[in-house]
């Protein structure tokens, strides 16, 4: 059977290293995102370099009914079966402009919450039946516990790698491997010009340790590995010591 995989955020630094990977693996792919002039870009450039199946679809994940847009299209002349998903997009708001700016607000939410699970309840039932089939989702190491400087962006990723947790439990018996991507500091444009960055990876560094998360059935991966460590150290600072830290 054929093991087609859906990129979202595919023409993304993140998502241009997922489909370079998985076109190694020699996976055909999916690729969506808001642009069809990168998406084609994207596309034929790999068709090319690596002689797989590509195909490209308009999502944008701010749309109230963007999923069943995308069942819909993916849908319309075939039988949709996935072997996976790999959800790349995002969305990192300046965290003083979201204080007083709604729209701002509730768009880092819909992007980096609402959409993931919307796509994920809308598309399990694709996934095709035999070896494993998986999810595999960037979340962040900012969800692992609130910071000041992106209380929003953390909050919008932690709520996502909560429901990760539970979708897993939900799947496993159905062998559904749900595997949930922490990366530290990646260098990517969301990234770029912020201040006190430090051991930036590079996307395709995070794209390998991904799936090697998938392969081996990890819930949880962090990339770089040295995050792991790092956020457990964070995660039990108390919280009177913690809320005086300039971080």
């Amino acid at each position: 059977m054929e093991k087609r995989v859906l990129v979202t955020g595919a023409t993304s630094a993140m998502g241009r290293a997922f489909v370079k990977e998985l076109a190694i693996k020699g996976h055909s792919l999916i690729l969506a995102g808001r642009s069809e002039a990168e998406l084609e870009s994207v596309a034929t450039d790999t068709r090319i370099r690596f002689g797989v199946q590509v195909e490209v679809c308009l999502y944008d994940a701010l749309a109230m009914d963007a999923a069943a847009r995308l069942e819909e299209d993916l849908t319309r002349n075939s039988k949709l079966a996935l072997h996976g998903v790999v959800f790349c997009h995002g969305f990192m708001p300046d965290e003083v402009s979201a204080e007083t700016d709604t729209e701002l607000r509730e768009a880092t939410i819909r992007v980096n919450y609402i959409s993931t699970v919307n796509l994920i309840e809308v598309f399990k039932p694709y996934l095709s039946v035999g070896e494993y089939c998986f999810f595999c989702t960037l979340t962040s190491v900012a969800g692992d516990r609130g910071r000041p400087s992106n209380a929003l962006y953390g909050s919008s990723k932690g709520a996502l790698s909560l429901y990760l947790s539970g979708f897993r439990s939900r799947v496993f018996e159905q062998g559904i491997r749900v595997v949930n991507v922490k990366p530290g500091f990646v260098d990517t444009r969301m990234t770029w010009g912020l201040p006190g960055l430090f051991a930036v990876a590079r996307p395709e560094t995070v794209a390998v340790h991904a799936l090697q998360g998938v392969s081996r059935n990890h819930g949880v991966v962090y990339s770089p590995k040295f995050w792991r460590l790092i956020m457990l150290l964070i995660r039990v600072i108390p919280d009177i010591v913690f809320r005086r830290l300039k971080i």
